[in-house]
């Protein structure tokens, strides 16, 4: 047996190997445990981004439910309950195409009145006229909201006084999007209805609307009924404590006369709650035309033998004018023509409760407390002032539940007094004509049923 060769051992011996070539098994590991370290490091991150994705898809499902959950509860209140398919159909509607699909095409007569207070075809007219000042054009980066669906935001928060929430996720729209079409479509019915639908009436409709105060309510002369009606608001960011009304709660107060039809044809709104009735009138335009002459007729008509010119009926908060009348107070030394003459103008009067009643059943954001800028409130108020008009003329339904259901949850409206040094001399002359007149023709009545039972007889 051959003996083993000595260099063979020596370069056996690792003591004898190179540094190259004993590093060579260490960086072996160290690489191996690198990209195993980083095999990990990427599992890791494609689970988390799986997960990511899965929630994602998570929450969006619940905002779905939530979407369609709203707009079922929205749709039920006007669809019957024995319509079931119908309201499936509408709850598993996206709310992006919500108006499009669902208004636009499925909406009934009755759906259109109790979502947008008024008819289609009045809605349709609305939007025609005002077009030249609410359309908007496409621009590179996304397409313009439609006319239509903008003045339907604004009117389904004027009617329902819902949040911009509520509003945002039923239209498929941003928040502040609802706000903008709500100042944008309110200030474009005050610029272009105003002039059309609420106006200093014409020589010929006032003289038609004497016509329809006698008639109807027995008042001769008479073109209107004055009175005032207090908004609840939230608290303003500065000079709070004007708008707390005498009743206790904050308001925003507006003046409106009305015909005998009950619509308004002067409207005053923006004082602070705190104002009392005689000096909103003092700055308002009816308070010039009255004091003007405005309302005198030409040539002047003969009353119980004296000329006299066109009048308005308020309430105790405003002073006696020639041209604007009031109820004597309440005492028991009374005379019976004071008496009936009392009677007389609060039966007249019931004209223009009976607007503020209607006015407010249709706008709900009249009624329930109202969450906008005080910037906005004057505008909205008028706005829904013309729209009231707008609907009147139109010969639209008005559902009598809606009535129901703001004296339910109604607030007390302030009430003021103006004391009688500010009331004028002519004023009670002229009442005094009045009182006498209504005592003529209660005797007339006497005698003219007397005649009746002797004829009988």
């Amino acid at each position: 047996m051959n003996p083993p060769d000595p260099k063979a051992r020596v370069c056996a011996d690792p003591a004898n190997m190179s540094d190259g070539e004993a590093q060579r098994p260490l960086t072996f590991m160290l690489t191996y445990l690198l990209m195993k370290r980083r095999r990990d490091l990427n599992g890791a991150e494609a689970r988390r981004r799986t997960e990511v994705r899965r929630r994602v898809r998570h929450r969006q499902y619940f905002l779905q439910r939530q979407r369609r959950t709203l707009m079922m509860l929205l749709t039920q209140s006007s669809r019957s309950c024995t319509c079931p398919l119908r309201s499936r159909v509408w709850s598993n509607t996206e709310s992006t195409d919500w108006w499009e699909r669902v208004v636009m095409h499925e909406f009934q007569p009755a759906d259109w009145l109790e979502k947008f207070r008024m008819s289609k075809e009045t809605f349709f007219y609305l939007c025609g006229i005002l077009k030249p000042r609410l359309a908007r054009q496409d621009t590179r980066l996304r397409p313009a909201l439609p006319l239509e669906k903008r003045i339907a935001v604004a009117l389904w928060r004027l009617a329902t006084n819902v949040e911009y929430r509520i509003i945002s996720e039923l239209f498929g729209v941003g928040r502040s999007t609802v706000c903008k079409c709500v100042r944008d479509v309110c200030h474009a019915i005050a610029a272009i209805l105003k002039p059309l639908y609420l106006r200093t009436p014409s020589e010929q409709e006032l003289e038609d609307t004497t016509e329809v105060f006698q008639s109807r309510w027995g008042f001769p002369h008479c073109v209107g009924a004055l009175g005032s009606l207090h908004v609840p608001i939230i608290a303003p960011s500065s000079n709070t404590d004007s708008y707390w009304n005498s009743s206790g709660w904050l308001s925003v107060v507006m003046q409106g006369a009305v015909n005998g039809l009950g619509q308004f044809w002067d409207v005053c709104a923006g004082f602070p709650g705190g104002t009392e009735h005689a000096d909103i009138l003092q700055n308002s335009t009816l308070w010039a035309l009255g004091r003007e002459g405005g309302l005198r007729p030409d040539p002047p008509r003969s009353f119980m033998g004296q000329p006299l010119g066109y009048l308005i009926l308020g309430d105790a908060g405003y002073p006696l004018q020639s041209w604007l009348l009031k109820c004597y107070p309440e005492s028991s030394h009374l005379t019976t023509g004071q008496h009936l003459f009392n009677l007389r103008l609060k039966w007249a009067r019931r004209v223009v409760d009976d607007a503020f009643l209607r006015l407010r059943a249709r706008w709900q954001c009249l009624h329930k407390r109202n969450d906008c800028g005080i910037d906005v409130v004057p505008t909205m108020v008028l706005a829904c002032c013309i729209l009231h008009n707008v609907c009147e003329v139109h010969g639209d339904t008005f559902v009598e539940e809606w009535v129901g259901a703001v004296k339910q949850g109604e607030c007390p409206q302030p009430q003021f007094t103006t004391p009688p040094s500010s009331d004028e001399d002519e004023g009670e002359e002229v009442r005094a004509m009045y009182c006498q007149y209504f005592l003529q023709q209660v005797k007339r009545q006497d005698h003219a049923v007397g005649r009746c039972r002797e004829i009988r007889t």
